[in-house]
């Protein structure tokens, strides 16, 4: 018996989301899209109960704009749990593990949907637990542990279970948003929680401090923040370029914006021609980045679950060894293997003049820490665009099928499968590593020049991406809408 037979009678009953039966109209997909965007916020916005608010620590800070979701909250864990578990089936069906093909078979198709929610339910269990049960993240509060009478541990079980079902929830959201809404659950959420950093670090103010970009700037007009702004001066300058002035991260923000909109523009057209409606054409196009920036979101949620295990064993092992990390008073690396792979969040951790670098990391620990982020973003990114490409039917093969089942050819070229493939094999392969190189190199660079509002280069470059695609996709479904025909024609009914 294989393991799709051991199997098949739990994958196939795993809960699902109805596909519509036909056309969804435009604004009803806007109604769905915008109505899991309201329920997003107020599940971010809901501490768990029996959760002793403020004393905790969000590990997943440093990563949150990638992974969504929001400390202390029901959505603790964020899209990481369906990041994780998409990684996990990228690489077994990269290895040709799981022999399903999703492509043609629909039995198949329905084992690799129940095998990745079963995945993702596991996952999210083991990534709650320890966030809850070592007491580090997520303490229990004891005053509602003596009005329950349950203890320590009982409320702790409280907090999981709705740590849980908080992460089951986006994962029912997402699927939602896929199939009766526009573009992406997960694409949605990550845009959510960067503009929020992002609208945060213009507008928000504090009379303790911490204040956003124009009030920061308000108060050194009208003299409450006493910060000399002289680009002749060793100090004006800094605080010119870093807090209050933000100069830098305002620079970062905007040329990101810019170098994202202008890497999305940047195509190969290879023209196309109907083969039975004479004088229709058209051109597919092979985008710089062609495969989005969303792989890197796995690579970010590996790198975000190697130094989760570090923080898990630094405070549960106290003997150990010193060649795998010793972590400060914050919790965060400062030697051993797993500071080196830790990635360069901010300027502070490598600018030393900004005196927020512990005295134990010399130049050249940052040095190789730096090197190692460079290589494991780069390397990373074009190995995780490549399966991307393969397993969402983007690559040579799938996309020369969508063509011919289309009923466009490219003129000059027999129409035939086969020779659109060898015609895709020639631009597609390439531009996805190069794209997704360039991604990842691009994503190291916002870290290391900081933007506003706190919100990482990962963060900020999949947050614009992700709405440049969102804007096409509704352009796309007004489009169809005012021509009924080309949904016929193009297989969108």
């Amino acid at each position: 018996m294989s393991w799709k037979e051991a199997a098949e009678p739990v994958l196939s009953r795993m809960p699902v989301v109805e596909r519509p039966a036909g056309h969804v109209p435009f604004r009803r997909k806007l109604t769905w899209t915008a109505g899991i965007l309201i329920v997003y916020f107020f599940l971010t916005n809901i501490n768990p109960f029996g959760l002793a608010v403020g004393q905790g620590s969000d590990f997943f800070g440093q990563f949150r704009s990638v992974l969504a979701g929001s400390s202390g909250s029901l959505l603790q864990v964020g899209i990481g749990p369906i990041v994780t578990a998409s990684i996990v089936l990228q690489l077994l069906g990269g290895a040709n593990l799981l022999g399903l093909d999703t492509e043609n078979d629909p039995r198949d198709q329905v084992l690799y949907q129940g095998l990745q929610k079963l995945l993702v339910i596991i996952i999210a269990a083991l990534t709650a637990a320890p966030m809850v049960f070592t007491g580090s993240f997520l303490p229990a509060d004891d005053a509602v542990a003596s009005a329950l009478g349950i203890g320590t541990f009982g409320v702790q079980l409280l907090i999981f279970a709705q740590i849980f079902v908080g992460g089951i929830l986006i994962l029912f959201m997402d699927e939602i948003v896929s199939k009766w809404g526009v573009g992406s659950g997960v694409g949605l959420f990550i845009i959510a929680s960067v503009s929020q950093q992002i609208v945060g670090g213009f507008f928000s103010f504090s009379a303790l401090g911490a204040s956003g970009f124009f009030a920061n700037w308000y108060g050194v007009i009208v003299g409450s923040v006493p910060a000399s702004m002289s680009p002749f001066t060793a100090e004006g300058l800094q605080n010119l370029l870093f807090d209050p002035g933000n100069i830098l991260a305002l620079f970062t923000t905007v040329f990101i914006f810019g170098i994202v909109v202008y890497a999305e523009s940047v195509r190969v057209e290879i023209p196309l021609s109907h083969a039975r409606v004479k004088g229709a054409r058209g051109r597919f196009p092979v985008k710089l980045i062609y495969a989005s920036v969303l792989p890197m979101i796995l690579v970010r949620a590996l790198q975000a679950n190697i130094q989760f295990l570090g923080q898990i064993l630094s405070s549960q092992w106290a003997g150990m060894p010193a060649f795998l990390g010793e972590y400060s008073a914050q919790g965060q690396p400062i030697s051993g293997l797993f500071y080196y792979l830790n990635p360069i969040q901010s300027r502070s951790q490598w600018m030393w003049f900004l005196g927020e670098i512990p005295a134990s990391v010399e130049p050249w620990m940052i040095a190789v820490r730096l090197g190692v982020d460079l290589t494991f973003m780069i390397v990373g990114g074009a190995i995780f665009a490549i399966f991307w490409v393969e397993t969402t039917g983007m690559g040579p093969e799938a996309t020369a099928k969508q063509i011919q089942n289309s009923g466009m050819q490219i003129p000059g070229f027999r129409r035939n499968p086969q020779v659109v493939e060898k015609v895709m094999e020639r631009y597609i392969p390439q531009v996805t590593v190069i794209g997704g190189a360039l991604v990842g190199f691009l994503a190291v660079m916002a870290n290391l020049l900081g933007t506003i509002g706190g919100v990482s280069g990962t963060g900020l470059l999949l947050a614009v991406s992700i709405t440049y695609k969102l804007y096409e996709e509704i352009a796309e479904e007004q489009l169809m809408e005012m021509h009924p025909m080309m949904r016929q024609m193009f297989g969108n009914e």
